[in-house]
């Protein structure tokens, strides 16, 4: 199952954001356990530098990086995707449109979000973090 991890779970693990780093942690374990195969948007990766540059300095945050980039696959965010994301899709906000459509030119089966909600007119599966363990048992059983 290839699943496109969305930018709010990373950065739960990331500055171990509570009370989400230990939910969040899970699903990065799956990708670490060649259970699932990751992939992060590339403007995932921009944000997350940003984030933990700021809260654990520039060293930590490249060694961050470092790590997620040689766990996940990066799903491009081209010219196509972002014109994609900006046809009348349906979502409210911009950047989850992007996320969608990453997935979709990435060939992901899911994305996993705290923020479901967001993505009601999501064309493939959306799980939060609890859900998307519960279908990898499932897949798995």
């Amino acid at each position: 199952m290839r699943v496109l991890f969305n930018t709010n779970v990373l950065l739960d693990v990331l500055p171990e954001r509570e009370p989400h780093v230990s939910v969040a942690t899970k699903p990065v374990a799956l990708v670490d356990n060649a259970r699932i195969e990751g992939l992060i948007c590339a403007t995932a990766v921009t944000t997350l530098y940003h984030v933990g540059a700021k809260d654990l300095g520039r060293k930590a945050a490249r060694d961050h990086v470092r790590t997620l980039l040689s766990l996940f696959k990066v799903a491009s965010v081209d010219s196509d995707v972002l014109q994609r994301a900006l046809e009348d899709s349906g979502f409210p906000d911009f950047e989850d449109a992007v996320v969608h459509e990453a997935a979709h030119a990435a060939g992901a089966g899911a994305i996993v979000t705290r923020s479901t909600g967001d993505f009601v007119k999501a064309t493939i599966p959306v799980f939060d973090p609890h859900e998307l363990l519960a279908a990898v048992a499932a897949r798995t059983d």
